[in-house]
């Protein structure tokens, strides 16, 4: 079985559409894969809950009990791998996971670690970006599917989704837009990644 482990901070909106894609599109039949574990960096995430609903193991690893960036980052190698019976899941999926991952951390990952981002990559890495966006007087923006590399937002891309920016867009009002295509793409580029 492919163990998918997926990493939240919040609400786990994304988490919930790649949830839905896997029992709907019958993953566990279909790719021998399954959504194994839901790893979060805080115990109010309301996506843990959600997980939890769905049968899913789910976890906290809070961040701010370690003195160090890396100290945190090797508790939460041992958590994830914990969750594969081989102690190798076939993929970390980062769904709005507000912590940035040193580097020995996406190396014992690599080319299994995936990330969506709120834009057009190479546009507007980092954070604000629907803000950024807008005061750059783009007509487009969009989400990008990603394999996370040790450079921030640089990875590979996977799959991206592109909106139009209306006349009097306010930042929530284009993110919300963005949301409803990482819903989408996200899932779709997990798919192709397990059936390779």
């Amino acid at each position: 079985m492919k163990n998918i482990v997926v990493l939240i901070s919040g609400g786990g909106s994304n988490m919930a559409a790649i949830v839905q894609a896997a029992q709907h599109g019958h993953w566990e039949r279909r790719l021998g894969a399954r959504v194994a574990a839901v790893v979060s960096n805080r115990a109010d995430a309301g996506g843990l809950a959600l997980a939890r609903s769905h049968g899913i193991a789910a976890h906290v690893l809070d961040h701010k009990p370690f003195a160090t960036r890396e100290a945190f980052d090797s508790a939460l190698v041992r958590l994830i791998d914990a969750q594969d019976p081989a102690g190798r899941p076939a993929l970390v999926v980062l769904a709005g996971f507000m912590r940035v991952l040193g580097a020995d951390f996406v190396r014992h990952y690599q080319g299994r670690l995936v990330n969506i981002h709120p834009s057009l990559l190479p546009a507007f890495p980092g954070l604000h970006t629907h803000a950024r966006a807008l005061a750059a007087g783009c007509r487009f923006a969009g989400a990008t599917v990603h394999l996370v590399t040790e450079l921030l937002d640089q990875g590979p891309i996977l799959a991206q989704a592109v909106v139009p920016v209306l006349a009097g867009d306010t930042a929530q009002e284009l993110a919300a837009r963005v949301l409803t295509q990482e819903h989408l793409i996200y899932s779709r580029a997990i798919e192709g990644l397990l059936r390779v």
